[in-house]
C-alpha cells in the first residue's frame, strides 16, 4: 500500500489556531508584507482548512511576483491544499512542479527539499513512473552536493521510500537508518520527533513484508515515543501492527487495535484510509479462519472507506481482499471483476499483491472452466512470483541493519596491532568466502529445485487444459444454442408491436377513434406482456449460464397457458383457444417447456399469416396414466418433409423461419418429451408433445 512517509506533511507549526487575516495596508515594504502573509497562509495550512488555503496560498503568489523563494514556498503550500483535501493529487502535482521551478531558480534548498519530498509522493500516487525516477535521480544529486543535515534527514527517507516501493528492501533499510540518525541531529521539535517515528514505522512495514513480524513490532515500540503527540500517524502504527498480529492470529491483540484505529477519526479528518487498512485485515484474519461472510463483511467496509478515502492504492488494496472473499464464497464471476479492477495499477503500488490478485484471477477462471484465461493468468502469476523469490534469495536485510549499525564496532577494530587486525581479518574472510560459497550453492540449489517443480506444475496444467478442449468447445456450443433461444422468444413480440406503431403512424386514416383506442390498448398491453417476458427469459438466462440442464419441478398447465395467453396477447386476427379441463399438473422443468410452447405458438402464428378466421387450440389431457399438450392450428398445413428437422439431427432449420424445428427437438427431448407433427393440406397442423410417465403426476 502507499507509504506512510509520502502521507505525513514535513513542515513546522506555526501557531494551533489560524489567526485573523492580516491588514498588510500596515506594512510599508513588500519584504514585510510577504513575511506576514507567509505566516498567516502557514496558520490556515495548521487549521486544516484546505479550501482557505487555496485562496490564500493564491493571494500570496499573486502578492510575491519578482520574489521567487515566496513565490516558490506559496506554490508549495496550494500543493498542500489539494492533496489533503482528499488527495486532489493531480492539482497538487502541478503546483509543486512551479515551486520546484521557482525554488531552483532562488537556489532555496530549504523549500527544494520539502518541494522534492512531496513531489515524488505526488508522483507515486498517479503512477508517473517515468517522471519519478528522473526526480530520484536529481534526489540523489542534490544529496551528493548538500552539507544540509535537514535536507539529508528528509531526502535520504524519500529515496528509501523509492526503494520499498520496488520491494528492495536492503536499499530500503539503509538509506532510511540514515535518514534517522540525520534526523537526530536536528533541534528537537514535536514535528522532527514525528517524522523520526514515521521512519520507525516504515522499517516495521518492511519487516512484514518479508514475515518477519517479530522484528516489525519492535520496530513499532521503538516509533511510539515520537508519533504519541500525531494521531494520524497512530492509527497507521495501530494497521501495522494489525499486520504482525493478523498472521500470528492474535485475536485479543487484534481486536485491540482495530478498535483503537477508530479512535482517532473526527470531523474535520475522517481518515479513511486507515479504516479501510483496517477493516482489510480483519477481512484477511476471517479468511484464514475460513468464515467468509464476516471476512466479506469486514472487506464490504473496506472498499466503501477505501472510496471516500480517493486513494488508489489503497483501494487496489481493497478490491483484492474483496476479489479474495468472493473466490472463497464462489461467485466466480463476481470474484474476476473485482481483482480485474484492483490489477489495474496494482505492479506499480504493490509487486506481491499484483501476485496475489494473478494467482485468485488463475484459480477463479479455472473453476469456472475456462483454461485459456487460467492459464494466461497462471503464467503472469508464475513470473512475478519468481522474480519475489529471486530477489528474496538474493537479499539479506538483517546484514543491511547490522552493517549500518556496528560501524562504530568496526573502528575499534581498526586500532587493533596491525598484525592482529590482519591475521583476523584473514580468518573472517576465509570463514565468510566458505560460508558465502556454501550459503550460495543452497540458494542455487533451491531456487532450481522451485524453477524445476513449477516446471513440472506447468505440463500438467497444458495436459489438462488439452484434455478439456473437447468439453470447452461443448460447452460453448451449448450456450449459443441458449443465446438462439433468446433471440427468438424477443424478436416475435416486438415484431408484433412495430407492427402495431407503423400501421398507426403511416395509415392513420384507415383507423377510427375506437379502434385507435383499442390499438393503443394493445400495444400497452403488449409492451407490459415483453417486458414481463424479457424478465422471466432473462431469469431463465442468469440460472442456466453455469449449467444448461433442465431443474424439474411441480408446474400447473393453467399457469402455462396463462402466460402463453399474454405474451401473444398483441396478436390480431388470429384466436388462441386453451382447454384445459382436468387442471393437469406436470412435474418438468418450467423454462424449457414454456420455451417450447411459446416457439411452436409463434410457428403456428406464422402458418395462419394468410389465412381468413385463423384458429389456435392448445389442449391438456390425461390418457392412460400419460400426460398430453397439443396444439393445433387451421392452416394451409404441409408434407412431412418439411417438419423433417424433428426427427433428422442432420437436419438445420434457421431462426427466421421459427426457432428452428431442431431447438424444439433438443428442448423435448432433455425434458424427456416426445413431439409428433400431423399435418395435412388445407386442413391444419397438430403438434402433439408426450410426456414421459415418470416426468409427470
Amino acid at each position: 500500500m502507499r507509504k506512510l512517509g509520502f502521507l505525513f506533511l514535513f513542515f513546522i507549526s506555526f501557531s494551533a489556531f489560524a489567526q485573523q487575516e492580516p491588514n498588510l495596508g500596515r506594512y510599508q515594504t513588500i519584504d514585510e508584507k510577504l513575511k506576514v502573509w507567509l505566516e498567516y497562509t502557514n496558520e490556515v495550512l495548521d487549521s486544516e482548512d484546505y479550501p482557505k488555503l487555496v485562496i490564500v496560498a493564491q493571494k500570496g503568489i499573486e502578492l510575491s511576483k519578482n520574489h521567487l523563494a515566496y513565490t516558490s514556498r506559496f506554490y508549495f503550500l496550494k500543493g498542500n491544499a489539494y492533496e489533503f483535501n482528499n488527495n486532489q493529487n493531480k492539482q497538487a502535482m502541478i503546483n509543486y512542479e512551479l515551486a520546484l521551478k521557482y525554488a531552483k531558480k532562488a537556489r532555496h534548498l530549504k523549500n527544494e527539499t520539502s518541494i522534492l519530498m512531496r513531489l515524488s509522493y505526488a508522483y507515486y500516487a498517479l503512477n508517473e513512473t517515468s517522471k519519478r525516477k528522473q526526480l530520484i535521480e536529481y534526489i540523489k544529486q542534490v544529496l551528493d552536493t548538500t552539507k544540509s543535515t535537514y535536507t539529508k534527514s528528509v531526502l535520504y527517507g524519500s529515496l528509501g521510500e523509492y526503494y520499498l516501493d520496488k520491494a528492495e528492501y536492503e536499499t530500503f533499510i539503509s538509506y532510511q537508518l540514515k535518514a534517522i540518525n540525520y534526523k537526530k541531529l536536528l533541534k528537537k521539535s514535536v514535528a522532527n520527533d514525528e517524522t523520526i517515528g514515521v521512519s520507525y514505522t516504515q522499517i516495521a512495514a518492511a519487516y512484514t513484508k518479508m514475515k518477519q513480524l517479530d522484528k516489525a513490532i519492535d520496530y513499532l515500540n521503538e516509533a511510539q515515543p515520537y508519533i504519541k503527540t500525531s494521531a494520524y500517524i497512530s492509527a497507521f502504527s495501530c494497521n501495522y501492527y494489525l499486520q504482525c498480529f493478523v498472521p500470528q492470529k492474535k485475536l485479543d491483540s487484534i481486536q485491540k487495535y482495530y478498535n483503537l484505529v477508530y479512535t482517532y477519526p473526527s470531523k474535520k479528518d475522517p481518515l479513511f484510509l486507515n479504516l479501510s487498512f483496517a477493516n482489510r485485515s480483519l477481512s484477511e484474519y476471517y479468511i484464514d479462519k475460513h468464515q467468509i461472510k464476516t471476512a466479506y463483511n469486514y472487506a464490504k467496509k473496506a472498499v466503501l472507506l477505501a472510496e471516500k478515502s480517493n486513494d488508489q492504492d489503497i483501494l487496489m488494496e481493497a478490491n483484492t481482499v474483496m476479489g479474495r472473499v468472493l473466490f472463497e464464497k464462489g461467485d466466480y464471476k463476481k470474484a474476476i471483476e473485482t481483482l480485474t479492477l484492483a490489477s489495474k495499477n496494482a505492479l506499480t503500488y504493490d509487486k506481491e499483491s499484483y501476485v496475489i490478485i494473478n494467482k485468485k484471477l488463475s484459480e477463479s477462471y479455472a473453476a469456472l472452466g475456462l483454461w485459456k484465461q487460467a492459464y494466461q493468468y497462471n503464467e503472469i502469476y508464475s513470473k512475478y512470483n519468481d522474480e519475489i523469490m529471486q530477489e528474496s534469495a538474493k537479499k539479506n536485510i538483517a546484514n543491511a541493519e547490522a552493517h549500518y549499525q556496528n560501524k562504530s564496532k568496526g573502528q575499534e577494530i581498526k586500532n587493533l596491532s596491525a598484525q592482529n587486525t590482519i591475521k583476523n581479518i584473514q580468518i573472517k574472510d576465509a570463514r565468510k568466502q566458505r560460508i558465502f560459497l556454501i550459503s550460495g550453492l543452497l540458494l542455487v540449489g533451491i531456487i532450481g529445485l522451485l524453477l524445476f517443480k513449477q516446471n513440472q506444475n506447468r505440463k500438467k496444467t497444458n495436459q489438462k487444459l488439452q484434455v478439456l478442449n473437447q468439453e470447452l468447445d461443448e460447452a460453448n456450443k451449448i450456450k449459443a444454442r441458449f443465446f438462439s433461444i433468446l433471440n427468438h422468444d424477443l424478436r416475435s413480440p416486438v415484431s408484433n408491436l412495430i407492427h402495431f406503431l407503423h400501421l398507426q403512424k403511416e395509415s392513420p386514416e384507415l383507423i377510427d377513434e375506437e379502434t385507435a383506442l383499442r390499438m393503443q390498448t394493445k400495444v400497452i398491453t403488449g409492451a407490459e406482456n415483453l417486458l414481463s417476458s424479457m424478465e422471466d427469459i432473462l431469469l431463465w438466462s442468469k440460472g442456466q449460464m453455469e449449467n444448461f440442464k433442465p431443474h424439474l419441478q411441480k408446474v400447473p398447465v393453467s399457469v402455462l397457458f396463462e402466460e402463453t395467453e399474454k405474451h401473444f396477447s398483441s396478436v390480431e386476427n388470429t384466436q388462441i383457444v386453451f382447454e384445459n379441463p382436468e387442471n393437469i399438473n406436470l412435474i418438468t422443468d418450467e423454462n424449457y417447456l414454456k420455451t417450447i410452447i411459446r416457439n411452436l405458438t409463434g410457428n403456428a402464428i406464422k402458418a395462419l399469416d394468410k389465412t381468413p378466421n385463423g384458429k389456435i387450440i392448445w389442449k391438456a389431457w390425461q390418457e392412460n396414466d400419460q400426460n398430453y399438450l397439443s396444439i393445433t392450428d387451421n392452416g394451409s398445413g404441409g408434407s412431412q418433409e418439411k417438419f423433417k428437422a424433428l426427427y433428422n439431427d442432420s437436419e438445420v432449420i434457421g431462426i427466421k423461419s421459427g426457432l428452428g424445428l431442431h431447438l424444439i427437438r433438443d428442448l423435448a427431448t432433455a425434458i424427456n418429451c416426445k413431439i409428433e407433427v400431423c399435418s395435412k393440406p388445407d386442413l391444419g397442423t397438430t403438434f402433439t408433445i408426450k410426456f414421459a410417465t415418470n416426468y409427470t403426476n
